[in-house]
């Protein structure tokens, strides 16, 4: 492994599209490069059931080069991809529950919207850099713990198909076309910006916005065990993969300090908000059918490639998102 890039000499001046730009990730994304000096530009349609919340990018948004469009739209990519040097496409309906009860959405725009995203790059520019947002979920569940990027893909639903064949289109173009793309397959990330609502992104979010509130939330199969990334660790990831050469046509695992169990992750999170309460359910029927169990990835790869490695305990990361809700939760019901 060569040294770590320089990453203010690798996106300072340099033209930076995000897709999803104004969601959890992409938004803290956004707000490091505007701190490395890149041109950046956003991509979000922002529909309310996708997490696109125009508060995320409070404090940088006049730095920042916004487009409202859906990634579906696809007359418009071309003039959207031309001319960037760096695509960190993040755009993606995360909701399993949705891709079940309306899944030729999820396919349009997880499977369909992504092919058309490669296309315009293909044409219109073909040296463009991209990392792709990939899933866990796409290994369904586990026949091995920690899961490694050999473990075999057997997805349990909908959203987790139409995810990985858009990592796939990624990297036929890599291989094919000579698109310089990456993916990094996603555990549970955690952080600031994240969605709290709903658990249409994570249930994490759920718990922090119920436990700010002063209310009771659900630990589902409370002994299952999880790991999670805190945000500005996948973040630092992202940016590693588009810097480093050696990470084109790669997929590599995001993971996160030791896993624990759901009930711990809870009585954590209680223990830091100094108050709080929650109950242990099991799984509702319909959620049970898709969910994949103990899951925890071996992230030792992208450690090995790109130097890589989770810098926030979890104690740390929930404190920091408690935090920022404690103050902003407002912003985000």
């Amino acid at each position: 492994m060569s040294a770590p890039p320089n990453l203010r000499r690798t996106f300072a001046g340099r033209r930076v599209l995000i897709t999803g730009g104004f969601g959890f990730i992409g938004s803290n994304l956004a707000r490091r490069l505007v701190a490395l000096g890149a041109r950046v530009a956003i991509v979000d349609a922002l529909i309310p059931e996708y997490g696109g919340n125009r508060r995320n990018l409070a404090g940088v948004a006049g730095r920042v080069r916004v487009h409202v469009a859906d990634v579906r739209d696809w007359p418009r990519l071309p003039s959207l991809v031309r001319g960037q040097d760096f695509l960190f496409n993040l755009a993606g309906q995360t909701s399993h529950m949705d891709s079940m009860s309306d899944p030729q959405t999820d396919l349009d725009i997880n499977g369909r919207a992504q092919l058309a995203i490669l296309e315009a790059c293909r044409v219109h520019n073909p040296n463009i850099r991209i990392v792709f947002a990939s899933t866990r979920q796409i290994y369904g569940k586990p026949d091995y713990l920690p899961v490694d990027e050999q473990h075999p893909l057997r997805p349990v639903d909908v959203n987790g198909i139409n995810k990985l064949a858009g990592e796939e289109y990624h990297l036929l173009y890599s291989r094919v076309h000579g698109i310089r793309a990456t993916a990094l397959r996603l555990t549970n990330t955690i952080g600031p910006r994240m969605r709290v609502k709903d658990a249409r992104q994570t249930f994490v979010g759920v718990w922090i916005r119920r436990i700010v509130e002063g209310e009771l939330f659900e630990v589902w199969g409370g002994d299952q065990r999880r790991d999670f990334t805190y945000v500005d660790d996948a973040v630092e990831a992202f940016l590693l993969a588009a810097a480093r050469p050696e990470a084109v046509g790669e997929v590599f695992n995001l993971g996160g300090p030791p896993p624990v169990t759901l009930q711990r992750l809870a009585e954590l999170l209680v223990e830091i908000n100094r108050g709080g309460a929650f109950a242990v359910r099991e799984f509702p029927g319909d959620r049970k059918k898709i969910d994949i169990g103990d899951y925890y990835a071996d992230d030792r790869l992208i450690g090995r490639k790109l130097g890589w490695q989770p810098r926030t305990d979890l104690r740390t990361a929930l404190t920091k998102t408690l935090a920022y809700y404690r103050k902003e939760l407002r912003h985000y019901l």
